[in-house]
């Protein structure tokens, strides 16, 4: 390898991105193709059939948009043949030249050589309209075309075009008036400007110039001829109508070709923005990384020096202050420079920024130190010693509220000429996506934070939510006294007699009962924290309390095992049924669904529907992952999977609202004579029904018990009510109306045969051991029925249900009752 060749390598290996810029910039196409087929991936491409969509005309389309299209040179025509030629055939011919050149500089080049070999001229040039209309000009695009150059001589590029003002010399003032000019002795007349053949060396004579205008008759260029070659070296009457007549059709071809030739660019402009949002869009973490992707897309958008992009910040009112600003340079792409809150104070292009951010519109200079406003603001014009701004375009970020939330700017095109309307266009769609990005990344960052937030704030809530250490030694030495002192396994408990010490050691005595803490490796230590972490989340409400889930949990036991229904499920199922019996009500806080409905709660927002229920589910969950907290920590994965579905499915189903879905169901079910109840599906409709049977079975209990438990529920539903009266315009329904407390008799016959007794009844004929929950709801039926001031009040039955109208807890019209849950 020779030494020249290895620098080479050392250099490219250092410098990555000079490859790929010398590539886009200096490759022919051909290369591009080469290497882009040796570098292509086999990867799956999803293919759309166009074939039958204009097939050749997209053909056509793509070698112009690839750059594959060759540019062919004009074909030189005989002069003898062409002057044989007739009118028509004449025009015939030029007809060919605008139908079948699609590219401006070749036809245009076409055009003036035919027309320099009928008039008969020395040469001729043609000037593009450009501008906006307040600022109108042409620039050379063909100068000094003869009868034998071709277009790679005559071509004017950005870097040597000239540039000539509307109504100034010959080719301005025609562009002006719109009228032709045919001058005899151009140094006769004051608008020739005599330095061009000074430069040039050459004799301009006469001048035939004439404008070549669209179908709306708007100026589009300025087509002129130069030396008549014979005669008396004049354009006479014949040169003018042939001139003219080209350059009508010269008008068609040339807004044709442009319009083509916007098309073009329009597609071209579109896929690279769609491959910049692809970028920008990849990166959503990091604001810093994002801003790099956004200035490194601009400057190869719009090929200049340096890129700026300024951030401000929103939590500071009235001038608008930068929290962050970013400067890119081409010949440093690898290194991005933060300048400091100093020199944003200070530096020039950053006022210029701050201008853009105050008036929300885009700014571009094409000068700035000639520059009426900016060129005399002498800051510190050059921001950096090393670098001079010459040329800036500037233009606002907005946010999707379009609010301005920073600011973009691209600082002196790398061919020194300023940005024009095209490039205002792109970097104009360059910074919605910009926008976009930022706003994505900026509200990533934010929930980041926000989920910092949350995990502190869980952490904390954990930490006071679990009971403390000295409690749960305390309760793990204590000694647990025997089911039967307690009387767990029979359906007539009542806790009322039981301190809370002592509902505490009941609930760990039902574990012990069970095989759950041997096969599930549960530690006795974790249990007793679990367990009073679990009473300690419950609130100190009227009725839905930690007394009131060790009431249905001590239910669950009892139809499982004094009621043989454990026989149907598993032992997990079982521990499921357990723990979400005593978590069923967590954190209840005295309301219910449809009041959390119309007080537009944060719980109410968070979950659609079952509100209370999946706050439950959810704040039982938080306490498993408090550390200490989590009793199923030596399930296999499959085991927890399991246990927690089977405990969410079990607490939701205490809302009343799935419990009228679902027991159409399992009436079916039954009716159907299911008896080994295998189906996943069949097992979690009766889990449901048996979690509805426990969370209201005080219903079941003796009169005694079932009065006391009737009036706890009514004064916390009182409560409700007098919260409604106060907070909301319309009234509260019956069953929580203070002033109608005489019907809660009336109301509880209605709850007893609307909820109670079909569930009773549907359970007790699959499980004749729970009958005692049955019967023990007849009782209360006749009892609260006898309490009713007036017989003929009871509600009507219709097929054995008591049916009236009132709101049930899901906020709908249902049946009347008073819930318990």
């Amino acid at each position: 390898m020779s030494k020249e060749k290895k620098k080479v390598e050392e250099f490219l290996q250092k410098n990555p991105h000079f490859l790929k810029e010398w590539i886009r910039e200096n490759a022919s196409p051909e290369l591009k193709a080469e290497l882009s087929d040796e570098l292509k991936v086999n990867e799956p491409v999803i293919q759309y059939d166009s074939s039958a969509r204009n097939s050749i005309t997209q053909c056509m389309f793509k070698s112009y948009v690839e750059g594959k299209r060759s540019k062919k040179i004009s074909v030189q025509k005989d002069i003898s043949a062409l002057q044989s030629m007739n009118e028509k055939e004449l025009f015939m011919e030029l007809i060919r030249d605008v139908a079948n050149e699609l590219d401006v500089n070749v036809l245009c080049h076409k055009i003036l050589v035919n027309v320099s070999m009928l008039t008969k001229c020395d040469r001729g040039s043609l000037f593009l309209a450009r501008g906006p209309k307040e600022n109108r000009f042409l620039v050379s695009k063909l100068f000094d075309v003869t009868q034998t150059s071709t277009i790679q001589e005559s071509i004017h590029t950005a870097d040597n075009e000239i540039k000539v003002p509307f109504g100034v010399g010959i080719a301005g003032c025609v562009a002006e008036t719109k009228t032709m000019i045919n001058i005899t002795d151009a140094y006769e007349d004051p608008r020739f400007n005599k330095e061009v053949d000074k430069k040039t060396g050459y004799r301009t004579h006469s001048v035939l110039c004439m404008p070549i205008c669209n179908h709306d008759g708007d100026v589009i260029g300025v087509a002129q001829i130069i030396n008549k070659t014979n005669g008396n070296h004049q354009f006479n009457d014949d040169d003018i109508e042939v001139f003219k007549n080209y350059l009508t059709f010269c008008g068609i071809g040339l807004t044709n070709a442009q319009l083509f030739e916007m098309s073009v660019l329009e597609y071209k402009r579109n896929q690279m923005l769609l491959k910049m949002a692809r970028s920008i869009f990849e990166e959503q973490s990091n604001l810093d990384n994002l801003v790099q992707k956004i200035m490194l897309e601009s400057q190869d958008l719009l090929k200049c020096e340096r890129c700026s992009v300024y951030i401000i910040d929103d939590t500071m009112e009235g001038d608008i202050v930068f929290e962050k600003a970013f400067d890119l340079f081409a010949c440093d792409k690898e290194n991005i420079k933060n300048p400091s809150t100093k020199d944003l104070e200070s530096w020039n292009n950053a006022e210029i920024a701050r201008h853009v951010a105050t008036t929300g519109e885009i700014l571009n200079i094409p000068d700035i130190e000639v520059d009426a406003k900016w060129g005399k603001n002498q800051k510190v014009m050059n921001d950096y010693p090393e670098f001079k701004t010459r040329s800036l375009l500037c233009l606002p970020i907005y946010s999707s509220e379009h609010k301005v939330i920073g600011v973009a700017q691209v600082i002196n095109k790398i061919n020194n000429q300023p940005f024009n309307n095209n490039d205002i266009n792109i970097f104009e769609a360059f910074g919605i996506f910009c926008g976009l990005g930022i706003c994505n990344t900026q509200m990533y960052e934010e929930a980041v934070k926000l989920m910092a937030k949350q995990s502190v704030a869980l952490e904390v809530l954990s930490y006071h939510a679990t009971a403390q250490q000295e409690e749960t030694m305390k309760l793990k030495k204590a000694v647990i006294p025997k089911a039967s002192k307690y009387n767990l396994y029979g359906f007539d408990f009542s806790d009322f007699p039981l301190s809370d010490d002592d509902t505490v050691k009941g609930t760990i005595r039902m574990f012990l009962e069970t095989d759950i803490m041997s096969q599930f490796h549960v530690p006795y230590e974790v249990l007793c924290r679990w367990i009073l972490s679990v009473k300690k989340n419950y609130r100190p409400v009227t009725y839905h309390n930690w007394r009131h889930a060790f009431n249905v949990a001590q239910t669950m036991f009892t139809m499982l095992y004094t009621g043989k229904i454990k026989k149907v499920f598993t032992e997990l199922e079982v521990f499921g049924l357990l723990v979400a019996c005593l978590c069923h009500d967590l954190d209840h806080r005295g309301t219910n669904n449809a009041f959390q409905s119309k007080s537009d709660s944060p719980l109410a927002m968070l979950y659609g529907t079952s509100t209370m229920e999946h706050h439950h589910f959810d704040h039982c969950i938080m306490i498993l992952n408090s550390e200490g907290n989590n009793i199923f920590q030596h399930l296999n994965p499959e085991d927890y999977r399991k246990v927690i579905k089977v405990l969410e499915s079990a607490i939701l189903s205490t809302d009343l609202a799935l419990y009228f879905k679902k027991r159409g169901g399992f009436e079916k079910l039954v009716s159907s004579g299911e008896r080994k109840w295998e189906d996943d599906n069949s097992k979690e409709l009766l889990r449901g029904m048996m979690m509805t049977a426990c969370d209201v079975s005080a219903i079941t209990k003796p009169w005694e018990v079932q009065q006391q438990v009737a009036e706890l529920v009514s004064a916390e539903f009182f409560e409700q009510g007098d919260l409604e009266k106060e907070h909301f315009d319309a009234g509260p329904i019956a069953m929580m109306d203070r002033d109608k407390k005489d019907e809660l008799p009336k109301m509880q016959v209605g709850f007893i045969d609307g909820i109670c007794m079909p569930v009773y009844k549907l359970l007790s004929e699959k499980f004749e051991e729970v009958a005692p929950m049955l019967h023990g709801c007849e009782r209360n039926r006749d009892k609260w029925t006898e309490l009713m001031p007036d017989r003929r009040d009871e509600p009507k039955k219709q097929n054995g249900q008591t049916l009236t109208k009132d709101v049930c807890s899901n906020g709908k019209e249902s049946i009347t009752i008073i819930t318990w849950v």
